[in-house]
């Protein structure tokens, strides 16, 4: 204890960042939207073709204009809550929520939760992951 103690005093700038890089990793372990429930390519494939899951692209129009999933409804991230309405009909099927890397669908899981969404998943690792498993996209043209 006696040397970590030296160490730490000698490495002040070493010890403050390995606690900050300790205390990121921790936070984005526990704020993780979706959490047990975020599906990976393969799981969303499955979801969609056996429980006809909803796909919800949270993306702004023009990156969902430059691919997207197939069937997707782009409703932006940027005013889903008040833009959430026409996905009510849905309340019964599992919903996947997609952007590029995941993290802004993870928000919209978090909204779709408090409003009673009891069946939703994010696609951990986004539009990036899937279309790096080598899945069909939809290019507006």
């Amino acid at each position: 204890m006696e040397q970590f103690i030296e160490f730490a005093g000698n490495h002040a700038l070493l010890v403050a960042a390995f606690a900050a890089v300790l205390a990121a990793l921790t936070w984005n372990i526990i704020t993780d939207a979706g959490g047990k429930d975020a599906v990976d390519p393969t799981g969303a494939t499955e979801l969609i073709n056996h429980e006809d899951a909803l796909i919800v692209d949270v993306r702004a129009m023009a990156e969902y204009n430059g691919g997207h999933i197939l069937n997707a409804v782009n409703i932006p991230l940027n005013g889903f809550k008040d833009q959430m309405g026409p996905l009510e009909k849905h309340k019964g099927r599992p919903i996947i929520t997609c952007c590029r890397t995941g993290s802004r669908s993870g928000m919209a899981v978090k909204l779709l939760r408090k409003s009673g969404f009891e069946r939703v998943h994010n696609l951990r690792g986004g539009m990036l992951a899937w279309e790096n498993a080598n899945l069909p996209v939809k290019r507006r043209k």
